[in-house]
């Protein structure tokens, strides 16, 4: 495993064209900081967002095979592997417009399970998967700040890597085969959901025993209980309690999602994850509460659904 880091500078121009099929939260800042540098079509079925990325020097196009053909590399953000067979191989897939020697780069959290039928269906085409999930969020997308970590073969990675030195600060190369990437993602996930949710239970039992949240937090954060997500998602999760809530920038549904995968290869691993499980109930919970849309920060309104009475 190779880990590089990259400053987030403007690049030198390269002559590659990706696609990049869907300009949502994370699609569409990607796509602007890969046209600063590369050749970027772009689809997506929302006309706003859109005319946002011809903004900045994307090149519109009206259907994803249309701006996946010529395309050196697509970029893909989808759900689960139900969606990543649909787009590539479903009925108006893009399979069969890409060249020979072009690259799928997956940056979805997807779990292993969909890798292996996806890379033979690929090389049958004479296409290269390139396992690449990621985290960072938009703001971090925008500047090519992203932590990525990769599952690839050489000459996959070697066609994506202009792509992926561009979004990244922090480019992590797991190993040669596709579904590496999924599997180091997964780990993360696991701690990611586990630590969110301890922050959101202490962060209540804090308020429960009368203590002030702001400077409860502060404390927290510069002790040993300190941890990068106590830092990221403490301010956010005691705005839960706010009528509009904290800003979304992560759905709680992405990690009723993520722990699900993370419980499926701990089970197929035949490995117990009874942290994992608990915190996925959290996460189910809060889904089944109507938050699934919420920023995750909203899992403490499972654990403690009004603040104390002050």
């Amino acid at each position: 495993m190779s880990t590089e880091s990259t400053q987030p500078d403007m690049p030198t121009p390269v002559p590659l064209t990706v696609a990049v099929l869907g300009l949502g939260a994370m699609g569409l800042p990607m796509a602007t900081r890969l046209a600063t540098a590369l050749t970027v079509h772009g689809f997506d079925i929302a006309e706003d967002r859109l005319a946002l990325a011809v903004e900045h020097g994307v090149i519109r196009f009206d259907s994803a095979r249309a701006a996946a053909g010529g395309a050196d590399a697509v970029l893909l953000a989808v759900r689960n592997g139900e969606q990543l067979t649909e787009v590539l191989f479903g009925a108006d897939g893009i399979v069969e417009v890409l060249a020979r020697g072009s690259v799928v780069i997956l940056t979805s959290t997807v779990g292993t399970e969909a890798i292996p039928a996806t890379v033979e269906r690929l090389s049958a085409h004479g296409i290269g998967l390139v396992d690449a999930p990621l985290s960072g969020g938009p703001v971090r997308a925008g500047l090519g700040d992203l932590l990525i970590v990769v599952g690839a073969e050489p000459d996959a990675l070697a066609t994506a890597r202009p792509v992926l030195e561009l979004l990244a600060s922090t480019l992590t190369v797991v190993g040669d085969r596709p579904g590496d990437g999924q599997a180091l993602k997964t780990v993360n996930q696991l701690l990611c959901g586990v630590h969110i949710a301890a922050a959101a239970e202490a962060l209540a039992l804090a308020d429960a025993l009368g203590l002030d949240p702001q400077k409860t937090l502060d404390a927290l954060e510069v002790g040993a209980a300190g941890s990068f997500m106590l830092s990221n998602r403490g301010p956010r999760i005691l705005q839960a309690y706010t009528p509009d809530g904290a800003e979304v920038l992560s759905r709680l549904d992405i990690f009723v999602k993520d722990m699900g995968i993370v419980g499926k290869a701990a089970r197929a691993a035949g490995l117990p994850s009874p942290l994992a499980a608990a915190a996925e109930q959290l996460y189910l919970l809060g889904q089944a509460q109507g938050l699934g849309a919420a920023d995750d920060s909203a899992v403490i309104k499972v654990v403690a659904p009004t603040p104390r009475a002050r």
